[in-house]
C-alpha cells in the first residue's frame, strides 16, 4: 500500500513570468493512479504560521500571503508569489507533515509535492518559497514527536536552504548527495556533504550511497528519515548533470528505504526536482520512485508488522510555543 499525500492546491495556473512548470503534480497522481498500485490519498492541511514563523523570518511569511514578494525576491524563486502559490506552499508544507505522520503509522508514505530545499530563511530560492524539509523537522522535534531527525537529500541540487536553516542543531543531521559542479553556485554546509562528478552513474551513486548512509543512521540514530526524493539525477534531466537510469533511481529509492525500515524507522518522502521538455515523462520518473519505495515497505511490513520504532510523545504542545532554529 502506498500512502501519498496530496491536495488539489498543488496545481497552480501557469505563472506569468519564469519558465517553472506546475502541470506535473497532477500528472504524478495520475500516474500513480493507472499504475495499478494499492494507493491510499490523503489530503494535508495548511501548515499554521507559526511553525513557517519558527523557521522563515516573519516578514518574509507575511509578505508571502500577502503576495507582496518583491520582484528581485520573485526573480530567486522563479515565478511571481500570488494569492494561489501562497495557499500552494501552506499545503505543500502540511503535506511533508502530513507524510511523516503517516509513515509513523505505516513505515513509509510520500508527499506528491515539495522537497523544498533551497529556500532560505528570509526568501525563496530555485522553484522553492518554503523549506518544508527543515519546517517539519523543527515542528517533529517541537511536538515532541521525534528526537533526533535525519534529513536525507539526493536530490542533484545541494540543499543549500535546508543546511543553512539547520546550521549548529545536534538534533537534526543533514545528508546531501549532489552533482557538485551544479546550483547552487555557492554551496551551504550540511552535516555531510557529498559532491559528485559530472556524469556519475548507477553503480558509482550507488556505492557512494552505500559507504555513506548506513553510517549515518547508525551514528546519528535519528526517530525518523525525511527523504528529498528529486529524480532529476536522471541521466536525461534538464537541469541534471549525472547520469542517473530508471532503474538505478529506483535502486537508489529503494536502498534508502530499505536501510530505515530494516532499523526501524518511519520515512517520510518529498517529491524533489525533476525537470523535462515534457512533463509526462518526469511525472512518470517520480511515480516509479514512490512506487518503488513503497514496495520496499511493502517488504518489510510483510516480515515483521509494521517493523516501526514509534516515539509516544506527551501531550501535544501548541504551534505558539513552536520551537524556533535561530
Amino acid at each position: 500500500m502506498l500512502h501519498v499525500v496530496h491536495h488539489v492546491d498543488y496545481m497552480a495556473p501557469a505563472p506569468t513570468r519564469g519558465s517553472f512548470r506546475f502541470d506535473k503534480y497532477m500528472l504524478v497522481m495520475v500516474a500513480l493512479r493507472e499504475s495499478g498500485i494499492a494507493m491510499t490519498e490523503h489530503a494535508p492541511d495548511p501548515m499554521p504560521r507559526t511553525w513557517l514563523e519558527a523557521v522563515h523570518c516573519p516578514d518574509y511569511v507575511e509578505q508571502v500571503f500577502a503576495a507582496q514578494v518583491s520582484r528581485e525576491k520573485e526573480r530567486r524563486i522563479g515565478f511571481p508569489v500570488t494569492p494561489h502559490i501562497a495557499q500552494r506552499v501552506a499545503h505543500t508544507n502540511g503535506g511533508t507533515w502530513l507524510a511523516a505522520q503517516l509513515a509513523f503509522r505505516h513505515g513509509y508514505a510520500a508527499n506528491s509535492a515539495a522537497g523544498s530545499h533551497h529556500a532560505l530563511y528570509d526568501t525563496g530560492a530555485g522553484y522553492c518559497v518554503f523549506n518544508d524539509l527543515a519546517v517539519c523537522a523543527n515542528r517533529l522535534i517541537g511536538e515532541r514527536k521525534a528526537q533526533r531527525v535525519l534529513i536525507v537529500d539526493c536530490d542533484v541540487h545541494q540543499g543549500d536552504g535546508t543546511a543553512a536553516l539547520t546550521a549548529g542543531r545536534e538534533d537534526i543531521f543533514t545528508l546531501s548527495i549532489h552533482a557538485e559542479k551544479n546550483f547552487p553556485v555557492r554551496k551551504a554546509r550540511s552535516t555531510l556533504d557529498i559532491a559528485l562528478p559530472d556524469g556519475t552513474g548507477d553503480d558509482e551513486y550507488l556505492a557512494t550511497l552505500e559507504a555513506h548512509l548506513p553510517r549515518v543512521l547508525d551514528a546519528f540514530g535519528p526517530d525518523i528519515v525525511l527523504y528529498q526524493a528529486g529524480v532529476d539525477p536522471h541521466e536525461n534531466d534538464r537541469l541534471g548533470r549525472l547520469a542517473l537510469t530508471d532503474e538505478g533511481l529506483q535502486r537508489r529509492d529503494s536502498y534508502v528505504v530499505r536501510e530505515a525500515r530494516g532499523r526501524g524507522l518511519p520515512i517520510a518522502s518529498a517529491l524533489g526536482g525533476g525537470y523535462g521538455t515534457d512533463p509526462r515523462v518526469v511525472a512518470e520518473r517520480h511515480a516509479r520512485s514512490m512506487i518503488a519505495m513503497a514496495r520496499e515497505n511493502m517488504r518489510h511490513r510483510g516480515s515483521s508488522g509494521t517493523n516501526c520504532r514509534i516515539l509516544e510523545p506527551p501531550q501535544r504542545q501548541s504551534p505558539d510555543s513552536a520551537s524556533s532554529i535561530h
